[in-house]
């Protein structure tokens, strides 16, 4: 009898080490501190999405989490020493699509889009097309015949080259039959003072972006299925007769070198603080969309978004 015990005893001590046994209360690494690193600045979404996270994960799961923004050249800085960090499975990284398959067909970047070892994908951001409360632009319509009227002279703010912005930007040029100038900024929270203060003549943003700043902004368009309730009075790109509903994913990379049971323990342990109810709600209020991308559907999830990035970057000329 004490045998088995003991044996039980083991087994259960084996299973909790790799993950296989779980409960609310279950921590992923018990003695260390998880590094968050978000690739932009403060303000952000993703800066916004992963402090939500870091809040739950330490008040509900009891595992210390510590975000860490290192901006620079457009998220590239830090996804380019991804496969440098710890592969100890306590180190995750921020990432974004488009930007992790576009960026690399510029010349320069130190990575490729398959040295980027994503785990989980957590949300999508809804493009929007928005503009200073001061702005004399009060619609869409107005917006864009003042850009036929004078091609080349407007400009629209936006985070990073060769980003979910950078596309919208170029998908509204082809769409719409005009020439914007797009204007790129470390991050969504760089932009704002410029959009604000009208030193663009507006910004291909977030709807989150929207939401919050509400009061200041007037945003045109959305690229949604549905009018969002938060801004009922602005119309989404197709019933303007643009066939746009797009936007950013973001989600979270380990190091390649990271053991596959430590990958897929961080999956599943980011899937249940994205399930977290009162996370969830306060999400879909600021705008996001959640969605569930684990490590077994990353492959598959991949290959569609690979597909659709390069389509765009085809039909604006930035590839053959």
């Amino acid at each position: 009898m004490k045998l088995l015990k003991l044996l039980s005893g083991l087994l259960s001590a084996c299973l909790l080490s790799f993950g296989l046994l779980s409960g609310a209360s279950a921590q992923p690494f018990p003695d260390k501190t998880i590094q968050y690193i978000i690739p932009f600045p403060p303000a952000g979404e993703s800066d916004l999405v992963a402090r939500y996270q870091a809040d739950i994960s330490a008040k509900k799961f009891k595992q210390p989490m510590v975000v860490m923004n290192r901006a620079g050249a457009g998220g590239a800085l830090v996804w380019s020493a991804l496969n440098t960090y710890p592969a100890d499975g306590t180190t995750v990284v921020g990432v974004n699509i488009p930007h992790t398959i576009l960026q690399p067909l510029q010349e320069g970047i130190q990575y490729k889009t398959e040295d980027i070892n994503a785990i989980y994908y957590y949300h999508f951001t809804p493009d929007a097309l928005m503009v200073s409360a001061d702005s004399p632009y009060k619609t869409y319509q107005e917006f864009i015949a003042a850009a036929k009227k004078d091609p080349g002279k407007m400009s629209l703010a936006g985070s990073a080259q060769f980003s979910a912005n950078h596309m919208a930007v170029e998908r509204l040029n082809k769409l719409a039959g005009v020439k914007i100038n797009y204007v790129p900024f470390k991050g969504t929270g760089d932009l704002i003072t410029a959009l604000i203060g009208m030193h663009v003549d507006g910004a291909m943003g977030y709807l989150p972006l929207a939401i919050q700043q509400k009061g200041k902004v007037r945003t045109l368009a959305i690229a949604t299925e549905k009018r969002n309730p938060a801004l009922p009075d602005v119309p989404t790109f197709k019933e303007l007769g643009l066939n746009w509903v797009d936007g950013a994913y973001r989600g979270v990379a380990v190091p390649k070198a990271t053991p596959l049971v430590l990958q897929q323990k961080m999956s599943d342990y980011f899937a249940q603080l994205n399930a977290d109810p009162e996370t969830k709600k306060k999400l879909e209020d600021s705008g996001f969309v959640i969605v569930d991308i684990p490590l077994a559907k990353m492959p598959a999830f991949m290959k569609e978004k690979t597909a659709q990035a390069m389509d765009d970057a085809k039909n604006a000329g930035m590839i053959k």
